[in-house]
Formats: structure tokens, sequence, C-alpha cells
């Protein structure tokens, strides 16, 4: 039992190490936008969950692929950035959750003390 116990710990651990910056609850208002499979431009707004100085978890009613690039724009502070979708976790009830990385992020964009 104690076997497992070490390998979990060493899991969580792992994970761990792969998380940049540090990770605030944090409901900012948000606009994503990208291109649909015909090439129309899709604009949605929503909210985030979780920021961190590198992205944040947003939940979004929308499918979207791991790797799927967008424009995210923080409406709080009007700063925008280009950003990847690297996570995608289970669909739930208000939509699916996104873990979203933004590409080159200013330290500012959230306009919060992370």
């Amino acid at each position: 039992m104690s076997l497992k116990l070490r390998e979990s710990w060493h899991v969580t651990d792992k994970y761990r190490e792969k998380r940049r910056g540090r990770r605030m609850n944090s409901r900012v208002p948000v606009r994503l936008e990208w291109d649909d499979g015909t090439g129309k431009r899709v604009s949605v707004e929503a909210h985030t969950r979780i920021v961190n100085p590198y992205g944040c978890m947003v939940v979004l009613q929308q499918s979207l692929n791991l790797e799927h690039r967008l424009a995210l724009t923080n409406l709080a502070t009007h700063s925008s950035n280009a950003a990847i979708i690297v996570w995608k976790g289970n669909s739930r009830p208000d939509g699916w959750e996104y873990g979203v990385e933004l590409i080159a992020p200013e330290m500012e964009f959230w306009g919060l003390e992370l």
C-alpha cells in the first residue's frame, strides 16, 4: 500500500514540475476568437476560472481540438494575445473546460499580481 502512495506522490510531483507560474482562481471576462472549418470568424465571450502568467482555464460551449489556435482578449484590460488550446477537460453542464496557453505573454496580461 505504501508503494502505491509513493507512486501517486511521484506522479503528482511530476505534473507539478511542468506547471509554470502560480495559479489563481479568478473570474476574468474574456473574448476568444478563431476561424472555424469554413474560414468564418467565431467570437465567443466567456470567463476564466483559473489564471496564471502563461494562460488560463476557460469554459466554452463549443468543442475545440487540442492545439487549436485562437486570439484571447482580456475584456477587463483590453489586452489581446495569441493563444493555443493545450488541455481539454470533460464536458460539464456549462460547457467544456479548456486549458489555454498564451503565446509570448506579457506578465501584466491579466492585470493581477501573480
